[in-house]
């Protein structure tokens, strides 16, 4: 899709006054292309000729009215934004324009900066939706490198790291926040070394107790400690050859630390009850989401053993670095939901998407892996909305809040700093209230808004902030 039709506005109405008026403005604001049509007919075949990204049009024009023209607008391209032109008397039409698929409205006499900002936003909303359209080629082949998904500059380079250092033998150390692909980024490492051939050993550091870890790492023998009726290989032995990844290795206790460190130094481990050693060919990499730094000035991560597995760092971008990144991502979840949940065909609407890449992401790449699967559980129609991504309340749904090691959790408010509490709190009570209001008027914007006190479309302005969905109260 070319820029220049993504760009591209037309507007409807039989005055050509208003036409002049209109393209004037948007032109120099908008930083869009223009064109014209001063009935619906002329616009069809516009429309057929080459779609626009935005249509505003008038609703009262001779023969063919707008109504109509918006029904038949949406048949040829359901990805046009459409934008309804009301003067005294339609606001009825108008109401019923958006329950036809109408995006907005605006009143005559227009509020220039109200037409800027609705035609920015729907010039944005199509252009979420026809690159929606191509994340199903694109998802291909083309855009998934060595199992990471996307195109962002900060995730090409990580990638590019990846590559270059992936045939040597150096021990890499892979930073990074709960959710950003850590493991998958040691795979890429074994995968593309000359140790590929092999299975890698994939340690969870975590989830073994000192005295497993200490045998399983380093093995033991026959009669070493009560129950230890059999030797038993350690994961370093059956690694050798092959790459051995010690999966959050700051939570490893100092006691093991320090036997680590012998192996990265000598090449050799000493199983339980053996007093020779043992030589092993194996490659580490490491990985962790934690401070090692300030873990070393407590006394409970060994300086030295830092050094050693810090020969090369790779550091994970977390999700808000390549928020371009978040639809292909999105996509692909879905794509893969859908397949394990016997959900074909569903999709996400514009309004879904660009609430995903306004979301700050705690959890990163696995919140938002969550969501996705969770909206394609809960969603009744064949398109997610902001509804199915959210709860009834309009705050963001909480499946990315604790993982297996209960990492990942959100901070509440007294762990933030000021200014991000205090909008926080903000997002929390103006989403609250707003969903309120909604339920108390069963999904009618008009009345909820009465009841609060404020215009409608100020009330429709903070339901598109806050991503809050009036259907979903009906």
């Amino acid at each position: 899709m070319s820029e220049t039709i993504l760009h591209k506005v037309l507007i409807v109405d039989d005055e050509r006054d208003m036409l002049n008026l209109l393209a004037k403005v948007l032109v120099k604001k908008c930083s869009c292309s223009v064109v014209t049509a001063t009935s619906a007919e002329e616009a069809l075949e516009r429309i057929h000729a080459e779609p626009p990204a935005a249509v505003l049009t008038d609703i009262k024009m001779p023969g063919m009215d707008g109504l109509e023209f918006l029904r038949r607008m949406i048949a040829i391209d359901p990805a046009i934004t459409p934008i309804l032109m009301t003067g005294y008397g339609t606001i009825e039409m108008a109401v019923q324009a958006l329950k036809d698929g109408a995006y907005d409205f605006i009143e005559k006499p227009f509020d220039n900066e109200r037409v800027i900002r609705t035609v920015s936003r729907a010039l944005e909303r199509t252009r979420l939706l026809r690159e929606n359209v191509q994340l199903h080629q694109r998802l291909s082949g083309q855009d998934t490198i060595h199992g990471f998904i996307g195109r962002s500059k900060r995730l090409l380079q990580t990638v590019e790291m990846l590559e270059r250092i992936a045939r040597s033998n150096v021990t890499v150390l892979i930073r990074g926040e709960s959710g950003t692909g850590k493991e998958l980024a040691a795979k890429a490492l074994h995968a593309l070394s000359p140790r590929a051939a092999r299975p890698m050993v994939t340690v969870n550091c975590p989830a073994l107790p000192e005295h497993i870890l200490e045998s399983e790492l380093f093995g033991y023998r026959r009669g070493a400690f009560t129950g230890a009726e059999r030797d038993k290989t350690g994961l370093f032995v059956e690694a050798g050859g092959s790459t051995i990844f010690l999966d959050e290795i700051a939570d490893i206790p100092v006691s093991v630390q320090t036997k680590l460190l012998r192996v990265l130094q000598e090449k050799e481990v000493q199983p339980l009850g053996q007093n020779k050693t043992l030589k092993v060919d194996v490659r580490v990499v490491a990985s962790t989401n934690q401070d090692l730094e300030t873990k070393i000035r407590r006394g409970e991560f060994r300086e030295d053993l830092f050094y050693r597995l810090n020969g090369m760092t790779v550091t994970m971008p977390s999700l808000r670095s390549m928020v371009a990144d978040i639809p292909l991502l999105a996509q692909y979840f879905l794509e893969r939901s859908s397949r394990e949940h016997g959900r074909e065909n569903l999709e996400f609407t514009a309004e879904a998407l660009q609430a995903l890449m306004q979301r700050h992401w705690h959890g990163n790449v696995r919140e938002l892996q969550n969501v996705v699967n969770r909206a394609v559980l809960l969603c009744q129609g064949t398109s997610i909305g902001t509804g199915d991504l959210w709860d009834d309340h309009g705050a963001a749904c909480s499946s990315g809040r604790e993982d297996e090691q209960g990492q990942g959790a959100q901070p509440s408010l007294d762990q933030l700093p000021y200014r991000e509490a205090k909008n926080a709190l903000l997002h929390q009570f103006n989403a609250a209230y707003l969903a309120s209001a909604l339920k108390t008027a069963g999904g009618n914007v008009t009345l909820a808004a009465r009841a609060c006190g404020m215009e409608r479309q100020a009330f429709q302005r903070l339901l598109r902030r806050y991503q809050i969905e009036s259907r979903s109260f009906r």
